[in-house]
């Protein structure tokens, strides 16, 4: 098979690409250095958050920049895994036990952390709160809310 360019050390193409390469390892050194001084410059921000209230808890905030998604259910996933959960419930379930059933069913009822259960429990909240009305429908008024599929 014919090529569409003639490929040999002398290309100009060559030339071209080295500096490139070049150029985004330059690039990279300067985020690099870039990234130390916003490290500081985030230091410096919370001690002055703290002189404000010392009792501020700044973990909190990296927390929300370091929240990482769980590792066994794929986006989309966690909806279907509650419905199949609803179809077999003899009752209504509250947003809680359809969190643990979800979590039984792969048996990770010990291996979830707080978080990580506190995040499924969350996403499996919020696509019940889309689909309400739709898939699945609200029982009662109190609270916890109670959920069941549409009939």
């Amino acid at each position: 098979m014919p090529h569409a360019f003639d490929p040999h050390p002398d290309h100009p193409a060559v030339a071209y690409l080295t500096r490139l390469h070049a150029d985004l390892g330059g690039r990279i050194q300067v985020n690099k250095a870039e990234a130390v001084k916003l490290a500081a410059d985030m230091h410096h921000v919370e001690a002055v958050l703290k002189m404000f209230d010392p009792d501020y808890n700044v973990r909190a905030i990296a927390a929300r920049r370091r929240q990482k998604t769980n590792p066994w259910f794929k986006r989309g996933t966690l909806f279907r895994e509650a419905l199949g959960v609803l179809r077999t419930a003899p009752a209504p379930m509250t947003v809680t036990e359809l969190t643990r059933a979800v979590l039984a069913a792969h048996g990770l009822t010990d291996t979830a952390t707080k978080q990580q259960r506190r995040g499924i429990e969350s996403g499996i909240r919020a696509a019940l709160e889309h689909h309400a009305g739709k898939t699945v429908q609200r029982v009662g008024e109190g609270i916890p809310r109670r959920w069941r599929l549409m009939v």
